[in-house]
Protein backbone atom coordinates (compact mmCIF):
# COMPACT_ATOMS: atom_id res chain seq x y z
CA UNK A 1 0.00 0.00 0.00
CA UNK A 2 1.60 3.40 -1.10
CA UNK A 3 1.66 6.03 1.45
CA UNK A 4 -0.54 8.92 2.08
CA UNK A 5 0.62 12.68 1.86
CA UNK A 6 0.71 13.74 5.06
CA UNK A 7 1.45 11.33 8.13
CA UNK A 8 1.17 11.96 12.01
CA UNK A 9 0.85 10.29 15.10
CA UNK A 10 0.79 10.14 19.05
CA UNK A 11 -2.16 10.05 20.75
CA UNK A 12 -5.81 9.07 20.24
CA UNK A 13 -8.44 10.54 22.93
CA UNK A 14 -11.97 11.18 23.20
CA UNK A 15 -13.36 14.55 24.64
CA UNK A 16 -15.71 14.40 27.22
CA UNK A 17 -17.05 18.06 27.87
CA UNK A 18 -19.08 19.89 30.33
CA UNK A 19 -22.42 21.87 29.07
CA UNK A 20 -22.42 24.57 31.13
CA UNK A 21 -19.54 27.26 31.79
CA UNK A 22 -18.37 27.38 35.46
CA UNK A 23 -19.29 23.99 36.27
CA UNK A 24 -15.73 23.02 38.41
CA UNK A 25 -14.92 18.94 38.18
CA UNK A 26 -15.48 18.65 41.83
CA UNK A 27 -19.65 19.67 41.20
CA UNK A 28 -22.03 17.54 40.04
CA UNK A 29 -22.99 18.46 36.02
CA UNK A 30 -23.58 17.52 33.19
CA UNK A 31 -20.99 16.64 29.93
CA UNK A 32 -21.26 16.09 26.08
CA UNK A 33 -19.62 13.66 23.95
CA UNK A 34 -17.59 11.73 23.33
CA UNK A 35 -15.92 13.39 20.67
CA UNK A 36 -13.35 12.27 18.63
CA UNK A 37 -9.93 14.55 19.61
CA UNK A 38 -6.25 14.43 20.01
CA UNK A 39 -4.08 16.80 19.10
CA UNK A 40 -2.88 15.39 16.20
CA UNK A 41 -5.69 13.15 15.44
CA UNK A 42 -7.52 16.59 14.83
CA UNK A 43 -5.08 17.56 12.45
CA UNK A 44 -5.28 14.71 10.12
CA UNK A 45 -9.21 14.39 10.35
CA UNK A 46 -8.79 18.52 9.06
CA UNK A 47 -6.14 17.56 5.82
CA UNK A 48 -8.34 15.04 4.79
CA UNK A 49 -11.32 17.18 5.06
CA UNK A 50 -9.76 19.32 3.31
CA UNK A 51 -8.66 17.13 0.06
CA UNK A 52 -5.42 15.91 0.99
CA UNK A 53 -4.16 12.32 1.77
CA UNK A 54 -3.25 11.32 5.25
CA UNK A 55 -2.71 8.77 7.80
CA UNK A 56 -2.13 8.03 11.51
CA UNK A 57 0.07 6.14 13.86
CA UNK A 58 -1.47 5.51 16.73
CA UNK A 59 -3.55 2.81 19.56
CA UNK A 60 -7.21 2.86 21.00
CA UNK A 61 -8.70 0.20 22.65
CA UNK A 62 -11.08 -2.27 21.84
CA UNK A 63 -14.06 0.09 23.18
CA UNK A 64 -16.71 2.44 22.11
CA UNK A 65 -14.51 5.46 22.32
CA UNK A 66 -11.79 3.83 20.19
CA UNK A 67 -14.39 2.96 17.63
CA UNK A 68 -15.99 6.25 17.91
CA UNK A 69 -12.45 7.94 16.45
CA UNK A 70 -11.70 5.48 14.04
CA UNK A 71 -15.38 5.69 12.52
CA UNK A 72 -14.44 9.32 12.21
CA UNK A 73 -11.21 8.36 10.62
CA UNK A 74 -13.33 5.91 7.92
CA UNK A 75 -15.78 8.99 7.23
CA UNK A 76 -12.93 11.39 6.32
CA UNK A 77 -10.89 8.96 4.56
CA UNK A 78 -7.91 9.16 7.00
CA UNK A 79 -5.83 6.00 6.73
CA UNK A 80 -5.58 3.79 9.68
CA UNK A 81 -3.81 0.74 8.48
CA UNK A 82 -1.33 1.51 11.38
CA UNK A 83 -3.79 2.33 14.39
CA UNK A 84 -3.42 -0.63 16.49
CA UNK A 85 -6.41 -1.50 18.41
CA UNK A 86 -5.50 -3.17 22.00
CA UNK A 87 -7.93 -5.69 23.80
CA UNK A 88 -5.76 -4.98 27.43
CA UNK A 89 -6.13 -1.03 27.39
CA UNK A 90 -9.19 1.70 27.22
CA UNK A 91 -9.35 4.54 24.52
CA UNK A 92 -7.83 7.57 25.95
CA UNK A 93 -9.90 10.28 27.56
CA UNK A 94 -9.75 13.84 28.26
CA UNK A 95 -12.50 15.74 30.09
CA UNK A 96 -12.85 19.20 29.79
CA UNK A 97 -14.42 22.15 31.94
CA UNK A 98 -15.03 25.89 30.62
CA UNK A 99 -14.97 28.93 32.62
CA UNK A 100 -16.60 32.41 31.67
CA UNK A 101 -13.21 33.69 31.61
CA UNK A 102 -12.38 31.85 28.57
CA UNK A 103 -10.54 29.27 30.65
CA UNK A 104 -10.37 25.49 30.53
CA UNK A 105 -9.44 23.10 33.25
CA UNK A 106 -8.32 19.26 31.24
CA UNK A 107 -8.34 16.00 33.31
CA UNK A 108 -6.45 13.53 30.86
CA UNK A 109 -6.23 9.44 31.05
CA UNK A 110 -3.68 8.80 28.42
CA UNK A 111 -0.58 7.40 29.70
CA UNK A 112 -1.94 4.02 30.45
CA UNK A 113 -4.77 4.35 28.49
CA UNK A 114 -3.45 2.90 24.67
CA UNK A 115 -2.60 6.25 23.68
CA UNK A 116 0.31 6.30 26.09
CA UNK A 117 1.51 2.56 24.57
CA UNK A 118 2.69 3.79 21.63
CA UNK A 119 6.45 3.24 21.01
CA UNK A 120 8.87 3.01 18.20
CA UNK A 121 8.12 -0.43 16.91
CA UNK A 122 4.66 1.04 16.24
CA UNK A 123 6.49 3.25 13.32
CA UNK A 124 6.79 1.27 10.10
CA UNK A 125 9.73 3.28 8.68
CA UNK A 126 8.63 3.09 4.81
CA UNK A 127 5.21 4.47 5.29
CA UNK A 128 6.94 7.91 6.37
CA UNK A 129 9.43 7.43 4.46
CA UNK A 130 7.03 7.17 1.26
CA UNK A 131 4.97 10.57 2.75
CA UNK A 132 5.57 14.23 1.67
CA UNK A 133 4.96 15.76 5.42
CA UNK A 134 5.31 14.84 8.90
CA UNK A 135 3.50 16.70 11.53
CA UNK A 136 4.76 16.41 15.08
CA UNK A 137 3.21 18.18 18.54
CA UNK A 138 5.49 18.70 21.66
CA UNK A 139 2.56 16.90 23.83
CA UNK A 140 3.36 13.67 21.97
CA UNK A 141 7.57 14.28 22.61
CA UNK A 142 6.39 14.38 26.47
CA UNK A 143 4.02 11.29 27.37
CA UNK A 144 6.20 8.54 27.84
CA UNK A 145 9.84 8.00 26.92
CA UNK A 146 8.59 5.60 24.13
CA UNK A 147 6.59 8.41 22.43
CA UNK A 148 9.02 10.43 22.02
CA UNK A 149 11.41 7.67 20.09
CA UNK A 150 8.44 7.02 17.75
CA UNK A 151 8.59 10.16 16.83
CA UNK A 152 12.01 10.33 16.28
CA UNK A 153 11.90 6.93 14.40
CA UNK A 154 8.95 8.48 12.19
CA UNK A 155 11.04 11.84 11.73
CA UNK A 156 14.01 9.93 10.98
CA UNK A 157 12.34 7.88 8.37
CA UNK A 158 11.32 10.98 6.32
CA UNK A 159 13.21 11.65 3.24
CA UNK A 160 15.88 14.63 2.79
CA UNK A 161 13.39 16.12 0.99
CA UNK A 162 9.99 15.87 3.23
CA UNK A 163 8.89 18.48 5.16
CA UNK A 164 7.91 18.52 8.77
CA UNK A 165 6.14 20.94 10.81
CA UNK A 166 6.29 21.03 14.68
CA UNK A 167 3.59 22.91 16.86
CA UNK A 168 4.96 23.08 20.09
CA UNK A 169 1.63 22.72 22.11
CA UNK A 170 3.41 23.13 25.69
CA UNK A 171 2.15 23.26 28.83
CA UNK A 172 4.06 25.22 31.57
CA UNK A 173 4.15 22.47 33.78
CA UNK A 174 5.93 20.36 31.13
CA UNK A 175 8.59 21.90 31.25
CA UNK A 176 12.17 20.80 32.57
CA UNK A 177 16.03 20.22 31.64
CA UNK A 178 15.52 16.93 29.92
CA UNK A 179 12.48 17.79 27.57
CA UNK A 180 13.97 20.87 26.85
CA UNK A 181 16.98 18.48 25.53
CA UNK A 182 14.47 16.45 23.98
CA UNK A 183 13.31 18.90 21.75
CA UNK A 184 16.24 19.98 20.33
CA UNK A 185 16.46 17.46 17.35
CA UNK A 186 13.10 18.33 16.30
CA UNK A 187 13.70 21.82 16.23
CA UNK A 188 16.70 21.12 14.40
CA UNK A 189 14.69 18.80 11.39
CA UNK A 190 11.70 20.70 11.08
CA UNK A 191 11.18 23.21 8.55
CA UNK A 192 7.89 24.84 9.89
CA UNK A 193 7.75 25.74 13.23
CA UNK A 194 3.62 26.73 14.76
CA UNK A 195 3.26 28.01 18.45
CA UNK A 196 1.18 29.56 20.39
CA UNK A 197 1.68 32.89 21.73
CA UNK A 198 3.81 32.37 24.92
CA UNK A 199 4.96 28.62 24.00
CA UNK A 200 8.34 30.23 21.42
CA UNK A 201 9.62 31.69 24.71
CA UNK A 202 9.40 28.87 26.66
CA UNK A 203 10.72 26.29 23.90
CA UNK A 204 13.67 28.05 23.71
CA UNK A 205 14.48 29.52 26.71
CA UNK A 206 13.80 33.30 26.75
CA UNK A 207 11.94 36.08 28.30
CA UNK A 208 10.81 37.54 24.84
CA UNK A 209 8.05 35.86 22.93
CA UNK A 210 8.79 37.75 19.44
CA UNK A 211 12.28 37.43 19.71
CA UNK A 212 11.80 33.62 20.43
CA UNK A 213 10.14 33.62 17.29
CA UNK A 214 12.57 35.64 15.69
CA UNK A 215 15.78 33.59 16.99
CA UNK A 216 13.75 30.25 15.72
CA UNK A 217 13.71 31.84 12.10
CA UNK A 218 16.76 32.62 12.17
CA UNK A 219 17.87 29.00 12.27
CA UNK A 220 16.42 29.11 8.45
CA UNK A 221 12.78 27.85 10.22
CA UNK A 222 9.74 29.31 8.80
CA UNK A 223 7.52 30.22 11.92
CA UNK A 224 3.91 30.92 12.10
CA UNK A 225 3.04 32.25 16.01
CA UNK A 226 -0.95 31.24 16.33
CA UNK A 227 -2.91 34.45 17.82
CA UNK A 228 -6.05 33.12 17.97
CA UNK A 229 -8.82 35.79 16.91
CA UNK A 230 -6.27 38.20 15.71
CA UNK A 231 -4.70 35.75 13.58
CA UNK A 232 -0.97 35.10 13.01
CA UNK A 233 2.35 36.47 12.52
CA UNK A 234 5.20 34.64 10.53
CA UNK A 235 8.53 35.40 10.76
CA UNK A 236 10.74 33.91 8.17
CA UNK A 237 13.27 35.42 5.53
CA UNK A 238 14.59 38.08 8.19
CA UNK A 239 10.84 39.36 7.91
CA UNK A 240 8.06 39.25 10.10
CA UNK A 241 4.46 40.11 8.75
CA UNK A 242 1.02 39.57 10.25
CA UNK A 243 -1.78 38.43 8.96
CA UNK A 244 -5.36 38.95 10.56
CA UNK A 245 -7.86 37.05 11.34
CA UNK A 246 -11.63 36.40 10.32
CA UNK A 247 -14.82 37.15 12.89
CA UNK A 248 -16.62 34.61 13.91
CA UNK A 249 -18.55 33.51 16.60
CA UNK A 250 -16.87 31.24 19.38
CA UNK A 251 -18.26 28.29 20.44
CA UNK A 252 -15.58 25.69 21.56
CA UNK A 253 -11.45 26.62 20.86
CA UNK A 254 -10.86 23.25 21.45
CA UNK A 255 -8.58 21.87 18.53
CA UNK A 256 -8.41 25.09 16.43
CA UNK A 257 -4.32 25.61 16.71
CA UNK A 258 -4.69 22.32 15.50
CA UNK A 259 -6.85 22.31 12.77
CA UNK A 260 -4.65 25.77 11.95
CA UNK A 261 -1.56 23.61 11.27
CA UNK A 262 -3.70 21.31 8.90
CA UNK A 263 -4.97 24.65 7.07
CA UNK A 264 -1.66 25.55 6.58
CA UNK A 265 -0.28 22.08 5.66
CA UNK A 266 -2.93 21.59 2.95
CA UNK A 267 -2.65 25.48 1.48
CA UNK A 268 1.34 24.63 1.26
CA UNK A 269 0.81 21.53 -0.28
CA UNK A 270 -1.39 23.74 -2.94
CA UNK A 271 1.65 25.59 -3.69
CA UNK A 272 0.35 28.65 -2.23
CA UNK A 273 2.42 31.20 -1.69
CA UNK A 274 3.34 31.87 2.35
CA UNK A 275 1.19 34.59 2.72
CA UNK A 276 -1.93 33.11 1.48
CA UNK A 277 -1.58 29.66 3.09
CA UNK A 278 -1.21 31.72 6.35
CA UNK A 279 -4.48 33.43 5.35
CA UNK A 280 -5.98 29.67 4.39
CA UNK A 281 -5.06 28.89 7.91
CA UNK A 282 -6.72 31.57 9.77
CA UNK A 283 -9.64 30.89 7.98
CA UNK A 284 -9.58 27.23 8.52
CA UNK A 285 -8.68 27.94 12.38
CA UNK A 286 -11.60 30.57 12.65
CA UNK A 287 -14.18 27.79 11.55
CA UNK A 288 -13.00 25.39 13.90
CA UNK A 289 -14.06 27.17 16.84
CA UNK A 290 -17.71 27.27 15.52
CA UNK A 291 -18.72 23.98 16.86
CA UNK A 292 -18.32 22.57 20.08
CA UNK A 293 -15.72 19.18 19.60
CA UNK A 294 -12.28 19.32 18.76
CA UNK A 295 -13.10 18.16 14.90
CA UNK A 296 -16.54 19.23 14.97
CA UNK A 297 -15.71 22.47 13.49
CA UNK A 298 -13.42 20.69 10.89
CA UNK A 299 -13.79 22.59 7.77
CA UNK A 300 -14.57 21.48 4.06
CA UNK A 301 -12.92 23.65 1.51
CA UNK A 302 -15.88 25.23 0.26
CA UNK A 303 -16.31 26.73 3.44
CA UNK A 304 -13.07 28.09 3.84
CA UNK A 305 -13.58 29.62 0.98
CA UNK A 306 -17.01 30.94 1.64
CA UNK A 307 -15.59 32.37 4.36
CA UNK A 308 -12.78 34.26 2.51
CA UNK A 309 -15.21 35.77 0.02
CA UNK A 310 -17.23 36.53 2.35
CA UNK A 311 -14.42 38.51 4.46
CA UNK A 312 -11.98 40.06 2.04
CA UNK A 313 -9.28 41.94 4.27
CA UNK A 314 -5.75 43.50 3.11
CA UNK A 315 -2.87 41.63 4.50
CA UNK A 316 -0.88 43.68 6.80
CA UNK A 317 2.44 43.96 6.76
Amino acid sequence: MSSPKVVSLGTMLVEIMRIALDEPFEQVGTFAGPFPSGDTPVYVNAVARLGHSAGFIGAVGQDGFGRCILNRFAEQGVDATHVRVLPDRTTGMAFVSYASDGSRQFIFHWREAAAGQIGPDYVPEEYCAGAAWLHLTGGNLVITDASYEACLRAMKAMSPGAIVSFDPNIRREWLNDKIMHQWQPIIARADYVLPSAGEAMLMMGMEDDEAACRQLATQGKVVLQKRGALGCQVFANGESFAIPGYAVTEIDPTGAGDTFCAGFTAAMLDKLDLRSAARFANAVGALAVTRKGPMEGSPTRQEVEELMRSQPHVVAS
